[in-house]
């Protein structure tokens, strides 16, 4: 079982991609059935590629639904998440794995540390 963050921007495209379903159906497909996981190269998520495709020329032909996976990671990390969240939310046995598949995007991390100990020293002095 995973826990799995919903930003907010993401609830109006969801409510249209539901619109007409019952409360206890499935966000994708028909709403009954649960989508097979797909291969590589044909099925659900080829098609959605393809289409993707004729919108944005930047997604790549090759793009896996493990690339959208680490794609999820990978900005939840930059915009600041736990790791421990992030741990979470891709069901990894423990933060240690999250930090080995993820440890190159903590890298700038380093040099925010003194900023940050900057601003809570200055917020520490302004206290009364």
């Amino acid at each position: 079982m995973r826990s799995v963050p919903f930003p907010a921007f993401l609830g109006a495209l969801l409510t249209e991609q539901i619109a007409g379903n019952q409360r206890n159906q499935l966000v994708f497909g028909d709403g009954n059935i649960y989508l097979a996981t797909p291969t590589h190269g044909d099925g659900w998520f080829a098609g959605a590629r393809k289409r993707a495709r004729l919108t944005d020329s930047s997604i790549p032909v090759g793009l896996t639904l493990h690339d959208l996976r680490h794609t999820a990671a990978s900005l939840a990390i930059s915009a600041g998440a736990n790791v421990k969240a992030v741990q979470r939310m891709l069901g990894h046995a423990s933060a240690a794995m999250t930090l080995d598949a993820y440890a190159d995007l903590f890298d700038d991390d380093l040099d925010a540390v003194p900023v940050a100990l900057d601003t809570a020293k200055i917020r520490s002095d302004a206290l009364p």
